[in-house]
Formats: structure tokens, C-alpha cells, sequence
């Protein structure tokens, strides 16, 4: 399985690179250089970002820092490998995936004392290619740079985009389509289904050396505890609550949440058909490869879980010597996910509502509006945006009143609420002030993500891109120049199925 990197050139660049992943046992991967490009060309380059993994962005910006973005260079330092994982999708189990069209260069420690894994994503065929051509087309990697930059602006753990590059040549997808390469940046790129790939193996070893890497790396914290392997699942489980909690509050599908596309580290990874909301709908499904809808909006929360389910699965032979005291100790702790995540949910809806202290009856005051909305078709994220002007003045309930088919029921909901806020001690000013931190007035929203690939792709127009990525850099800030950016779709621009473009 293994295959050795190429005899090509290697820049002479210096990245500080310290490459612990490359260190493990050979099994955990294979040593693969990228497949060089024709004509590279860089779209969009994340200078802020560089900055911080303390890379020089003029150099990453010349041509021999495009080499190594576009893959024809490997830089001095850098041990590309592809990573191997299982996982189950769509529910089923797939012994076998690894890092198909990804190669992940090394890891580099930020500014900030973080060590992050600088990847190559879209590079070439690997040994984990399974056919495939590893490479990706022009329109995914935009989508991911986008929606990945959208969250981290919107403040929710997520990889992030260092740069995008146009490759040159053309993939085969539903038709040819111009290829790119996206430079991905994370805390890790382990996942759930790293696990799995060896628990299915019968290597308890293996299993041992990840889950002994990944608290070292993620979680030192936790490894002078007397149960250094149950705390790590909690530690997983606390995170994914979290995370997912978060997505609701902004209205973001995943759209494939298989046990490889699950981060153990509490990062939002694998931007494929993700989406958000336009009117909320908890039975909403955009993927197109998701038939059944296992990985609707509401049902995000469950498959969290039920992926939490499948880690604490292989970790059982760390947690106790005994199956059934380890069985015991697995359920002991999977059950704080229900807990962990109706307490970030729920803050995070109090906050949404201008809501600064809790209350019991406050989750049926957030439930009924979320009914009332899916019901009459009110846009996630204006319903709530304009609540903060609402909830300064009641004179404008107007434009939240119009979001609604029927705006009486918001009228009788609104009554509530402002018994409800009535309670609490703040300020209008300030209640506002927190409600806009809390609800963003921009969200990458699906039909400008279209447009964008729209013009990328058929035009080779990059000016929508940058655009869009400098009104979604202020998600929360009112941007009267770009106002149009917050308005829902009309009819005959809503986006209803979107795609991974594996």
C-alpha cells in the first residue's frame, strides 16, 4: 500500500515545519508526493492567515510559494503523506477511505502556540484513491474556501482556507470542469474514523498509539488522569456538542456527517454539500447524495451522537480490562452528550432572543418561535437579525412581522417575549448590542455560493469571490454598501440540492 515520494525538486524555502503526524508507525499512512499541476495560478491567497502559521505571504504569493501551494514544489521540512481512516457513511461501515485526494504536507506551531496541519487538498491520486483521479474541480474548492472562512468569522471551530489555486487542467465530474487545489489549515485532521480503521483491524496497539497522540497533541490536559482514555472521550463528546449546538444557532447543515468527516477535535471538517438555511425548516436537506435525509438540519444533533457512539466503540478495550465494566464505562459517558448539548443549544438560543439570564419556560418561548417560523416560512437568519431592532424599539417589528405568511402569530409570540425581556435587567442599547453579536446579518448564503462558482467556472471571473468573502469577513457588522448579501433568494434563485464534487 505504501508508495515512496517522488525524486522531484524540493523548494528551498524554510517552512518551520515539525511534523509529529509523520513521526507514527508506517501503517498510519502513506508517504506520497503531490502530482504536479500544468499551469498553476493562484485565485485567493489568506495573507491574515499566513501571518499567523508564520508563513511569509509575499513569498507564499511568488512563484516558487505557488509551486508548493499548487503542489509541483514540496518544501524544505515537509513529510507529505496521506492519511489512511475508515468510517461509516450514510450508516454503513467502509473499512477502508483515507486521504483520497488530500496530502498533507506537515504541521506547522502559530503564532498563537497552535500546532495546525497544512494540507493539500485536491493534489493528486494517493494509494487511498480507490479509483478516483484525486483531484478536485474549480467550484468545490471555492465552496469550501468560502463556507469554511464563514464560519471562522462567525467564530465556529472549523478548518480553515489558506489558499486556492487554479490548476490548469480539467477534471471529469458531470462534465469537464477546471481543476483547483485548496490549501487547508487545521488543528488536526484526525478523525473519527481514524479510530475505526484500526479498532476494525484488530489493532488494539494502533488504537492505542492514536488515542496516546491525540491527547498529547489535543488534549494534555487530561493525561495525568487516572482514566486518561475515558476523559478523552468525554473531551470529544463535550466538544461535538458544542460544535454542533453552534451549527443550529447559525443555521448550517453539514450534509455528510460520516464517522471520517467527524473531527476529534471539535472542528467543523470536509465542507462537501454543506449548507444554510434560507426559511428554517428542521426537515431541511440539501446533499444530494442524501436520499433518506439522515443528515437533516434537526437531525444533526443525533448523528453526532450516533458517530460519539461508533469512537467510544473502539475505545472500549482502553476503558476497562473487562468488556462489560468498559461497555459500562462507554455509556457512562456518552450520556453527558444529551446534557452538554441542550445547555450550549439553549444558551445559545437565549442569547439569540436577547435573553441574558435563564429560565425554565425560556426553551418553549425559543421552541414556539422556531414552530411558528417553520410554519409560515420566515427566513432563519433575518427573523432573528431584526429581532434586535425589535427588541430596542417594538415600533419595528415591522420587518420581522413581514418575514412571516401570517404575521398575527408572531404578534401573539411577541407579546411573550417582551414579558420576557421585561425581566431582565439591560438596557435596549445593550440588548441590541448582544443580539447583533449573536445573530450575524450575513451568511454564506447558497444561491450567492452558486453565483460565485457560476462565474468562476463559466467565466473565469474571480471578482464575485472576493466579494463575497469581504462582506462574509463581517458577519456581524450592518454593511449598508453590501445590503443585498443579506437578502434571502428569490423563488427562482433558491438552491435545492447541492453536491460534494468528489
Amino acid at each position: 500500500m505504501l508508495r515512496h515520494p517522488s525524486a522531484k525538486a524540493r523548494s528551498a524555502m524554510t517552512i518551520p515545519f515539525d511534523n509529529s503526524y509523520a513521526r507514527m508507525p508506517e501503517r498510519f499512512f502513506a508517504r506520497i508526493d503531490p502530482t504536479p499541476v500544468p499551469a498553476p495560478r493562484l485565485i485567493r491567497l489568506n495573507r491574515d492567515l499566513a501571518r499567523m502559521l508564520q508563513l511569509d505571504p509575499d513569498w507564499l504569493a511568488s512563484p516558487e510559494g505557488l509551486a508548493v501551494l499548487a503542489g509541483n514544489r514540496v518544501p524544505a521540512g515537509a513529510e507529505p503523506i496521506a492519511t489512511a481512516y475508515a468510517g461509516h457513511q450514510f450508516g454503513h461501515l467502509v473499512p477502508q477511505l483515507g486521504d483520497g485526494r488530500a496530502i498533507l504536507l506537515g504541521e506547522v506551531v502559530g503564532r498563537d502556540g497552535i500546532r495546525r496541519d497544512i494540507q493539500l487538498k485536491g493534489s493528486g491520486p494517493t494509494p487511498f484513491s480507490r479509483r478516483g483521479d484525486g483531484r478536485a474541480a474549480l467550484g468545490p474548492v471555492l465552496r469550501e474556501y468560502i463556507v469554511s472562512e464563514a464560519m471562522a468569522a462567525l467564530g465556529i471551530p472549523t478548518t480553515r482556507a489558506l489558499a486556492a489555486v487554479a490548476t490548469g487542467d480539467r477534471v471529469v465530474r458531470e462534465r469537464l470542469l477546471p481543476g483547483a487545489i485548496l490549501t487547508r489549515v487545521a488543528s488536526s485532521h484526525i478523525r473519527v474514523g481514524t479510530f475505526q480503521y484500526f479498532a476494525i483491524r484488530g489493532d488494539a496497539e494502533g488504537v492505542k498509539r492514536l488515542a496516546d497522540h491525540v491527547i498529547a497533541r489535543h488534549y494534555p490536559e487530561i493525561a495525568a488522569e487516572e482514566h486518561p482514555y475515558a476523559a478523552l472521550l468525554s473531551a470529544v463528546i463535550a466538544r461535538q456538542a458544542a460544535l454542533v449546538a453552534q451549527w443550529l444557532c447559525v443555521g448550517f447543515i453539514h450534509g455528510v456527517m460520516n464517522t471520517d468527516n467527524m473531527s476529534v477535535v471539535g472542528e467543523t471538517i470536509d465542507y462537501g454539500p454543506c449548507a444554510f438555511l434560507d426559511a428554517y425548516d428542521p426537515a431541511a436537506v440539501f446533499s444530494a447524495i442524501d436520499e433518506h435525509g439522515r443528515y437533516a438540519y434537526g437531525n444533526q444533533p443525533m448523528i453526532a451522537h450516533w458517530n460519539l457512539v461508533r469512537l467510544a466503540e473502539t475505545l472500549l478495550p482502553l476503558l476497562a480490562a473487562e468488556t462489560e465494566e468498559a461497555i459500562r464505562v462507554a455509556e457512562e459517558r456518552l450520556a453527558g452528550f444529551a446534557p452538554l448539548f441542550q445547555a450550549a443549544y439553549q444558551a445559545g438560543l437565549r442569547r439569540k432572543l436577547g435573553l441574558f439570564t435563564a429560565r425554565d419556560d425560556d426553551v418553549v418561548l425559543a421552541g414556539d418561535l422556531l414552530t411558528a417560523m417553520a410554519a409560515n416560512r420566515a427566513d432563519f437568519t433575518l427573523t432573528f437579525r431584526r429581532l434586535g431592532a425589535a427588541a430596542a424599539d417594538p415600533a419595528r417589528d415591522g420587518p420581522v412581522r413581514d418575514l412571516f405568511i401570517d404575521p398575527t402569530v408572531y404578534d401573539a409570540w411577541a407579546a411573550r417575549w417582551r414579558q420576557r425581556l421585561a425581566t431582565e435587567p439591560q438596557t435596549a442599547d445593550e440588548r441590541r448590542r448582544a443580539m447583533d453579536r449573536a445573530n450575524p446579518a450575513y451568511i454564506p448564503r447558497n444561491h450567492r455560493i452558486e453565483a460565485v462558482i457560476e462565474a468562476a467556472v463559466e467565466r473565469d471571473d474571480f471578482a464575485p469571490f472576493a466579494e463575497l468573502l469581504t462582506v462574509l469577513a463581517g458577519p456581524y457588522e450592518d454593511q449598508p454598501d453590501f445590503a443585498r448579501y443579506a437578502a434571502p433568494p428569490e423563488e427562482h434563485e433558491r438552491v435545492h440540492r447541492t453536491f460534494c464534487g468528489t
